[in-house]
């Protein structure tokens, strides 16, 4: 094989691996929305990116850029109205077609959320009208034309009306009106937000490169993959059913961990007889804590309905569609890396940068006392 051919599969590698996820992770947003009330009247918890959010409230420099948590929580106090009035005047919550009041409760807080701090934002809405009414929820929340990010989702928890259930709300589809929804359509919202969830995780496609790059042939492969798919199945249905709880600091360094053990074995090379003995229990150990991953990103605590176990499905249906239709682009260029004379150095220009960037992350991800 020629050595622009090599060049060729090496670029479709990192291009189709590494490009665009990263795009796709700046570009874009998640809120995070739960309704809930027995009545007319809801309480409304918004977990919104935080330096975004003052951005959008055309806040001043001090605000967006504030890195530590309690610089961010004097700044969400001191611009209490002017978040109030950005988050109220793009989200909404009717009764019966008929708008209900907001008003912000207690303090604002931050969390963090996929290395990102997220603030916390209480509202009560008082809704005119009777009991036996009916809800709907409206996001507008970081539109395009604010030009900061693009295709915002709004995923929304939800119970009310004597229903739970969760949707994800775009620009196209901003409206939920309580019980509408078919679970045909809950199905495919959900689909794709685990597919778009494992694209924009740069951190689990470059786990999963660094096992196909030391998976030697097709067996090994499916092995390997099946191994890490039950694990973090496992451990994602646990988690954001809320029977397991992991802290986030602990989870996101130690997945960092597990893609630098893998690539680092990937530059050591092994024989064939060491790789049953440690390979598939170290997968499997490293997809249970990758299920944890995933399981904070859909942030669904409560088993109690048939509508969050729905969603809870297609979003895991959806991250392993995708893991599969990477595998299918990212092993046969490998296959053809393995049968060059280039194939030691080649395979190696691709693991050095994986170890890199883990231990990066895994020495970023580690939270330090303030």
């Amino acid at each position: 094989m020629s050595r622009s051919l090599l060049a060729a599969v090496l670029a479709v590698l990192f291009c189709g691996a590494t490009a665009v996820p990263a795009a796709a992770h700046d570009a874009t947003t998640k809120a995070h929305v739960q309704v809930t009330g027995t009545g007319p009247d809801v309480t409304a918890v918004l977990e919104l990116e935080y330096d975004l959010l003052m951005k959008s409230a055309w806040l001043y420099a001090e605000a967006y850029e504030a890195g530590e948590r309690a610089e961010q929580l004097r700044q969400l106090a001191i611009n209490r109205d002017a978040v109030t009035e950005y988050v109220t005047e793009r989200f909404a919550v009717t009764y019966d077609d008929r708008a209900c009041a907001p008003a912000m409760t207690g303090e604002a807080d931050v969390r963090m959320r996929d290395q990102a701090a997220f603030a916390v934002l209480t509202y009560a809405f008082d809704c005119p009208g009777e009991a036996r009414g009916e809800h709907a929820i409206s996001s507008a929340l970081f539109p395009d034309a604010e030009t900061f990010v693009h295709s915002t989702e709004t995923l929304v928890r939800y119970d009310l009306d004597g229903r739970t259930g969760s949707a994800v709300l775009v620009a196209e589809s901003p409206t939920l009106r309580v019980g509408e929804r078919a679970a045909s359509s809950q199905i495919g919202e959900f689909l794709l937000l685990g597919a778009e969830h494992l694209l924009t995780g740069l951190d689990h496609v470059l786990f999963l490169l660094a096992l196909l790059i030391g998976a030697r042939r097709p067996r090994d492969v499916v092995v390997t993959a099946s191994a890490f798919t039950a694990a973090h199945s496992i451990t994602f249905l646990l988690a954001a059913m809320g029977i397991v709880d992991v802290p986030g600091a602990v989870v996101e360094p130690v997945i960092a961990a597990s893609i630098a053990v893998v690539a680092v074995a990937n530059l050591l090379g092994r024989q064939e007889d060491r790789l049953g003995r440690w390979r598939l229990p170290i997968v499997f150990a490293f997809g249970l804590v990758h299920g944890l991953g995933f399981a904070g990103a859909l942030d669904i605590d409560r088993s109690g309905s048939w509508e969050l176990l729905l969603s809870l499905l297609s979003f895991n249906v959806g991250i392993e569609l995708t893991q599969l239709a990477l595998v299918a682009v990212l092993f046969p260029p490998l296959v053809l890396l393995r049968r060059t004379s280039s194939a030691r150095w080649a395979l190696a220009a691709l693991s050095v940068p994986i170890v890199a960037v883990s231990v990066y992350w895994f020495i970023d991800r580690i939270p330090l006392p303030l």
